[in-house]
């Protein structure tokens, strides 16, 4: 998406919120990406490279990252749901297939159980419902070491979760590109996103979900492990689990092939409905 230009749309409190867009013929289908904490869009151009013109492809940077705006917390799935639905209605697109990758799939189940008549399809990419139990003292702690310590002292864990040993050692532009964009988050919003996830559990909304669903897992992700997939899955009606070999949590940069993939069968089944 980098050849596109950078837009911007306001939400319903004023917040700007930045996006790049490829349109193509009104008659192909829409696609809204939804990046991962810590991420911009730019996470999704590997992905929208391969998907070339089979869609219009928006891709947001979700408000607290990237060019959108940083309002003051508290933040809310709610909240965040409501920003892309200002999008939407910015761009006139009536409905569209929505794929979030972690934070942009918590992000993304809010929107498909709140904003269903928006929605024709739903991908989610390295995603849960819920972290568990533990989750807000875990995602607190994260908040907290970020606000004391900054984000450069948590590059080596982030590192590891996004990426493996193999692919860290044959892609260093790859993890540098993910090192930049997260080093230039805003301290205070990354803290406020980190506890938002601790606090979100959506297991309610699963049932609520209608729409064809792709669930993609990678094999070795420890942020959002298979298990948590495989909950969404038994969750939401008619889900398709696919569990990616030798990639960790940024499938969309390890494996996007695998990832434009699960795109076009999405896009298959809005295309045949």
């Amino acid at each position: 998406m980098s050849e596109a230009a950078l837009q911007f749309a306001r939400a319903d409190d004023g917040t700007r919120i930045a996006f790049r867009l490829r349109e193509v013929s009104a008659a192909r289908p829409r696609v809204a990406f939804l990046h991962s904490l810590g991420m911009d869009h730019a996470l999704w151009t590997p992905v929208a490279e391969r998907l070339g013109d089979s869609a219009s492809l928006l891709c947001l940077d979700l408000r607290g990252h990237g060019r959108s705006d940083k309002p003051p917390p508290p933040y809310g799935t709610e909240r965040l749901a409501r920003d892309l639905r200002g999008v939407l209605d910015h761009l006139g697109w009536e409905r569209t297939v929505l794929v979030g990758a972690s934070l942009g799939g918590c992000v993304s189940l809010q929107f498909a159980a709140d904003h269903a008549d928006r929605l024709c399809a739903l991908g989610l990419v390295d995603t849960t419902a819920w972290y568990g139990p533990d989750a807000p003292m875990t995602w607190n702690a994260r908040a907290r070491r970020a606000r004391e310590e900054g984000l450069a002292a948590m590059i080596p864990f982030q590192e590891t979760r996004w990426f493996t040993d193999a692919f860290r050692v044959a892609r260093p532009d790859a993890v540098e590109r993910c090192v930049h964009t997260f080093l230039g988050n805003d301290v205070p919003a990354f803290a406020a996103m980190s506890e938002m996830l601790g606090r979100f559990d959506g297991r309610n909304l699963l049932p609520r979900i209608g729409v064809p669903t792709a669930i993609l897992v990678g094999e070795e992700d420890y942020a959002t492990p298979v298990a948590m997939s495989q909950a969404l899955q038994r969750g939401i009606l008619d889900a398709r689990l696919t569990v990616v070999p030798s990639a960790r949590h940024l499938v969309q940069i390890e494996r996007p092939d695998a990832v434009a993939n699960m795109v076009m069968r999405l896009l298959t089944l809005v295309e045949t409905a």
